[in-house]
């Protein structure tokens, strides 16, 4: 099992934050465009739930298009959801966001665990190219946010 977790501060309210994170087409402005993302129909309308599945398409590797379905176990708003893969690249993968109101905006906060498939070959990959995908992932988010929710001067 692995895990990353990441936190940022945004200098938004917290309902504004849980209003941009709970819904799922902002899922593609947050995710490096390398990584093909695209919402498959029927596209979500409306702020995540509980039960909801997300069909996307991503292309991690060598451009190669892989279904990743996800489902929304747990949503708290306006202060935790977790998505858990149903179908897709990993063996598991278990992500939990969660926002709390701090200071001037939000405290943001990510946690995911997850496992790969394949065994030591698996392993292998996560040395050679998933942890540091994930970790560009996760920094190509953060920078997205400082843009989109500068920080007030």
């Amino acid at each position: 099992m692995y895990v990353l977790e990441r936190r940022q501060h945004l200098p938004i309210p917290l309902l504004k934050a849980w209003e941009f994170f709970s819904d799922p087409r902002n899922l593609a402005r947050i995710t490096p465009t390398g990584m093909g993302f695209v919402i498959r129909d029927p596209l979500p309308d409306g702020p995540i739930h509980e039960g909801q599945r997300i069909t996307y398409t991503v292309r991690p590797i060598l451009g190669i298009p892989l279904k990743w379905v996800t489902l929304i176990t747990v949503s708290e708003p306006p202060h935790r959801f977790v998505d858990t893969q149903e179908t897709g690249p990993y063996s598991y993968w278990h992500h939990t966001h969660t926002f709390t109101a701090e200071g001037d905006g939000t405290a943001m906060h990510d946690r995911v665990e997850y496992k790969l498939p394949l065994g030591p070959l698996g392993k292998v990959a996560h040395w050679l190219f998933v942890k540091r995908q994930l970790t560009a992932i996760f920094d190509h988010r953060e920078q997205v946010m400082k843009e989109l929710f500068p920080p007030k001067q």
